[in-house]
């Protein structure tokens, strides 16, 4: 029998910078409150095509203004829940 060592394993990557707790539930409750907007807009768009079977003219902008700010809040709640991946050696990026 050898006495042979076990192979050395590489070491644990560090975790980054943890985001504070108060700045993720700010994200989360500005994320909510964009998601409002992007409710009135499928409320209104779904009210508009249901009476007429069409969206108006005059509110289409609207309604799909509401819809991007909406999304804006979708990914501004996933960027929180989501976090940052902070680089390994921020001075070694090209």
């Amino acid at each position: 029998m050898s006495d042979t060592s076990p192979p050395v394993l590489p070491p644990a990557p560090t975790p980054g910078e943890a985001r504070s707790g108060c700045l993720t539930a700010f994200m989360v409750i500005s994320g909510v409150i964009l998601l409002l907007p992007g409710l009135c807009a499928l409320l209104f768009g779904g009210i508009s095509i249901s009476e007429g079977g069409k969206i108006d003219s005059d509110i289409a902008p609207l309604v799909f203004l509401g819809l991007v700010v909406g999304l804006g809040g979708v990914a501004l709640i996933w960027a929180a829940i989501k976090g940052r991946k902070a680089p390994a050696h921020p001075g070694t990026q090209p």
